[in-house]
């Protein structure tokens, strides 16, 4: 797993969501909320989990991964509810999404570091 390009991947979800304001599109919400679709996921709940789950940067990414997508799945619904604006504002570095999205990153770098990779 290429840890670089998992941080930027979720780093982009701001861009997506804000692109998804804009056009007014939708987002399958259910998903995004999930920490087991995007690659990142699939890797910390399959071959990592194996690897590394005795790594305490391991037990913080796995939760720090699952609350960006709590957050990321609750401004697709606002979204999908049509509240462009409460979910422009929800994408501020202040809000839940924004900790979220911050702690991810630092959480992602913290496991590259600790297992090496």
């Amino acid at each position: 797993m290429d840890l670089n390009s998992a941080v930027n991947a979720h780093v982009e979800w701001k861009t997506k969501l804000r692109s998804a304001i804009s056009t007014q599109s939708q987002f399958d919400a259910s998903a995004v909320s999930k920490d087991n679709v995007c690659p990142l996921g699939q890797w910390l709940h399959g071959e990592a989990k194996l690897k590394y789950s005795k790594l305490a940067a391991y037990t913080e990414c796995v939760g720090a991964h699952a609350a960006f997508h709590r957050e990321a799945g609750k401004i697709a619904g606002l979204i999908n509810q049509k509240n462009y604006v409460a979910a422009e504002a929800a994408l501020d570095s202040s809000t839940a999404y924004g900790r979220a999205s911050s702690a991810a990153v630092v959480a992602i770098s913290k496991l590259k570091k600790e297992a090496a990779l």
